[in-house]
């Protein structure tokens, strides 16, 4: 290769010095540090003390359910303020309602109510709004799960042959 013309290539792609143009603005980096330090601060001013032993927040909106598990968890009872942290999941209610119906208090007993209600409008064929048909199949699940009647003079072996011809 040519010296010569490696060098001019070289001088057209040169980045600073003297005679280059000067950033009109300062690049200023922010970090989540100074907001994580001044939220900190923020809430030792308020007085929040530490919940230990706290294994799973939800927080109810409309149809989802934010689901913290293991969070970290502080209080002010005079600020009126709660602070949850950790990594959050979002599911919905119907997914997560069998593993909470235990935690909920009695004050929620119309809250779920109202729960079962919408579960039964949006299932289709459920409560009243199903086919003769369906409800006949589910009729006959129920009736191979129970024990057959014994009659008098009958022996359990002879009704349960019949129970199943």
């Amino acid at each position: 290769m040519n010296v010569e013309k490696l060098q001019r290539m070289a001088g057209s792609v040169r980045t600073g010095g003297k005679g280059t143009m000067r950033r009109k603005k300062k690049a200023v980096h922010k970090t989540n540090t100074t907001d994580d330090k001044r939220l900190q601060s923020t809430l030792k001013r308020i007085g929040v003390n530490a919940i230990p032993a706290i294994e799973e927040v939800n927080i109810f909106k409309e149809d989802i359910v934010i689901q913290f598990l293991n969070p970290k968890v502080q209080a002010s009872i005079a600020a009126n303020t709660w602070v949850v942290g950790g990594s959050p999941q979002t599911k919905k209610l119907q997914d997560i309602l069998p593993q909470i119906i235990h935690q909920l208090g009695p004050d929620n007993l119309e809250n779920l109510k109202k729960l079962a209600e919408q579960f039964q409008k949006q299932a289709p064929g459920a409560a009243g709004t199903g086919s003769a048909a369906g409800a006949a199949v589910a009729q006959d699940e129920d009736d191979d799960d129970d024990v057959p009647q014994l009659v008098s003079g009958e022996t359990f072996e002879a009704a349960a042959e019949e129970g199943h011809n």
